[in-house]
């Protein structure tokens, strides 16, 4: 079924362009004075940073929006540090190897540690995940981001997302936003290094952008080193002014040894320090990952056609208590129309998409000796499917009232062929149905400040990490289903802006790793009861202070900001027959960010920082052993130009706080402390420079 909506898609493909190239071109003749004499149109494909904010103020539940030089005035390296201020997202670091995170929204995927589950990755529209959900937080390099849409829960719907996270889509320079020369360099404490080189230009109809870079460090702590390489390319050629195509590649080649995870006391005792198995067995986790994807946009008017193709390749090699080499090819195609034009009179917009996506996932498990495999253990062949035909639209119903309504119908495989026996032949499949639906209401307030409320559903069939054991049996879990129910405010006005969510969301089936009532451990499996996740994500900053130094005459004046962030996660058992109501481990329920910053306009800027984890947490189901609280502090201070110089220098844990930066599950620790504790990076400085011609 999957390989026929790939084909129908590559046959509209080829039906639908030439018509629409001929239309289009009628339609320039008709308006030539559209064109703004001696300045550049710029990509219809990849919109910019304030188009896609005013699309982002259309939606009606939790989004957030992420600019290149929101992030650039300290250390751009990891996933933290690009996503770390969006409300309702986690990013844990695991092993003080920042780039090997878990990057979690209102809880999706909480046991992952690694390899993320339950949130979409996608970069300029088009898939980062493989087939069957999984993904990594190593596929994005942050310098190489013009600006990040993070769509939390069902929000996500426009871009084909069925998770309960949402999707965060990484938009990336094109030859009409990005500089034609640029480098920067960051270094520091732990042997860190990152650097960067990108150009783009346009050059008559066509225009590129390309980045290279590469990101090493030994690591706070024993057997922690990194070595990154990144090149990614984003090319694109405009047919005419209403047909444009990009080209899209991605080379990464990412080394990481793994440290592993402590007691709590011997991180107390010494954070740097690695788990004894993870370097007798030489844990680590290496990827090779390589991807095309092409999107061409047909504009005729208000409306739009987007036809996308994509296909990545994966190799894994990754030593642990066994030794897994895996290799992952994923093939994808897409169409997307919008339709802006007005319905009954009133402004509208329809968007309506049908993706197909097929993913052969093979894997070969030994024994590991040292780090090297010996003998095998298990060997899979598995292939996921997927369709999915999803349709948003957006009517105004009177003035300053928008009501959104939507839904996905999601077809889904899951066919795993044991190729080792084992234990017998432990294949399977299992196939998944599903329709997600979206209603929302926004209310503008003012010109720049909203209201919004809105419910939708997301239905997560497992990834094969849920549907196999370490010795390859087959185990048919079902898909994970959650209904939510959030609103909000969000906006800006006077000194202040604002971006303050609740949500709350019924979880059937959510997909964990738990015991039955005799203590013995199920594996990963349908939890037999509703659980929920409830919480409050909140944005905020404010100008405290103006004209403190600066003249009140000169043009622009020097000031305070301040911003800060609160996240309250309420994930809770509902009833559960062994676990009753209890917490759901992994994440602190309230976590608290804050930020001062005195910035003079000559581009100098410095101000303090801290990070906070109010109360313990749980490490395990039974709730018997926690994680602590802590207050991390730190500063920052630079020079930054749009052209030219910039430098940057940032100390982190500024006291040399021990506390745990993520941490493992397990199902009851009995009140006994166990290796499930990832220590923080300690005291650390950093800086940089960068250059813009």
């Amino acid at each position: 079924m999957i390989r026929l909506l790939l084909c129908v898609s590559a046959c509209l493909w080829a039906a639908v362009s030439p018509a629409l190239a001929a239309g289009s071109d009628n339609k320039t003749t008709v308006l030539p004075t559209v064109t703004v004499k001696g300045q550049q149109q710029g990509s219809t494909v990849a919109p910019d940073s304030d188009a896609a904010a005013v699309q982002l103020k259309r939606i009606p539940g939790g989004v957030s929006l992420v600019r290149r030089e929101d992030i650039e005035r300290g250390r751009s390296s990891t996933p933290q540090d690009l996503l770390g201020w969006v409300p309702g997202l986690h990013v844990q670091q695991r092993d003080t190897s920042s780039l090997e995170s878990r990057i979690s929204v209102r809880g999706s995927g909480l046991q992952r540690t690694f390899h993320l589950r339950g949130l979409t990755l996608l970069q300029d529209g088009v898939p980062l995940n493989q087939t069957d959900g999984g993904g990594d937080a190593q596929r994005f390099e942050p310098l190489a981001i013009a600006y990040t849409e993070v769509y939390r829960g069902g929000n996500a719907l426009r871009y084909g997302s069925t998770t309960l996270g949402g999707a965060v889509n990484f938009v990336s320079p094109t030859g009409y936003t990005a500089d034609p020369f640029q480098a920067r360099i960051e270094g520091g404490s732990f042997g860190t290094v990152h650097s960067q080189v990108s150009s783009g230009q346009v050059i008559g109809p066509w225009d590129y952008y390309v980045s290279v870079s590469q990101f090493k460090q030994d690591g706070y702590r024993d057997h922690t080193a990194q070595d990154n390489y990144t090149v990614m390319t984003n090319s694109g050629y405009k047919i005419n002014d209403s047909v444009e195509t990009r080209v899209y590649t991605t080379y990464l080649k990412a080394l990481s040894k793994l440290g592993g995870s402590l007691t709590k006391s011997q991180m107390r005792t010494n954070p740097e320090q690695a788990n004894a198995a993870n370097v007798s067995l030489n844990y680590k986790r290496d990827i090779e990952y390589a991807r095309l994807a092409s999107k061409t946009t047909f504009t005729s008017g208000e409306r739009k056609i987007d036809l996308i193709g994509h296909w990545s390749s994966y190799e894994l090699f990754h030593p642990i208590f066994q030794v897994i080499y895996g290799e992952d090819d994923d093939w994808g195609a897409e169409v997307r129309y919008t339709d802006a034009n007005e319905l009954f009179g009133r402004p509208n917009e329809l968007i309506v998409g049908l993706s197909g996506a097929v993913g052969y996932d093979d894997q070969d498990r030994y024994t590991n000796s040292g780090g090297l495999p010996t003998s095998r253990t298990a060997q899979t062949d598995s292939i996921a499917e997927q369709a999915l035909l999803y349709a948003e639209d957006r009517f105004t119903v009177v003035d300053r009232l928008t009501v959104v309504g939507g839904g996905q119908l999601l077809y889904a495989e899951r066919d795993v062929n044991d190729q080792f026996f084992a234990n017998g032949d432990d294949s399977g499949q299992v196939v998944y149905r599903a329709f997600n639906p979206k209603i929302g209401l926004v209310y503008d307030l003012t010109e720049t400040s909203q209201l919004f409320t809105g419910y939708n559903q997301s239905f997560e069939p497992p990834s094969f990490s849920e549907m196999t054991t370490p010795a390859a049996d087959f185990r048919p879990n079902k898909a994970q289903v959650s209904k939510t129910l959030e609103g909000g405010a969000r906006g800006q006005e006077d000194r202040w802006n604002w971006d303050v969510t609740l949500y709350h969301s019924w979880i059937d089936n959510e997909l964990l790793s738990l015991n039955d009532a005799t203590g013995t451990a199920l594996g990963t499996i349908n939890a037999p009861s509703e659980t929920i996740h409830k919480g409050l994500e909140l944005g905020a900053g404010v100008r405290l202070l103006d004209r403190l130094i600066v003249s009140s005459d000169a043009p622009e004046t020097d000031r305070v900001i301040g911003r800060v962030l609160y996240n309250w996660s309420d994930f809770s058992f509902n009833g559960d027959p062994v676990y009753g109501d209890n917490q759901l481990p992994a994440f602190p329920e309230h976590f608290f960010k804050a930020e001062v910053l005195y910035e003079h306009p000559s581009g100098v800027y410095l101000g303090p920082n801290l990070e906070q984890s109010f109360e313990r947490y749980p490490i395990d189901f039974a709730n018997t052993f926690f994680a602590d609280p802590y207050v991390i502090w730190g500063f920052k201070a630079g020079y930054r130009q749009k052209k030219g110089p910039s430098f940057f220098f940032e100390v982190k844990n500024i006291t040399d706080e021990v506390f745990a930066a993520s941490t493992g599950i397990v199902t009851n620790a009995a009140g006994a402390d166990s290796a499930q504790f990832n220590p923080g990076n300690g005291r650390a400085y950093y800086g940089g420079a960068e250059w813009r011609w």
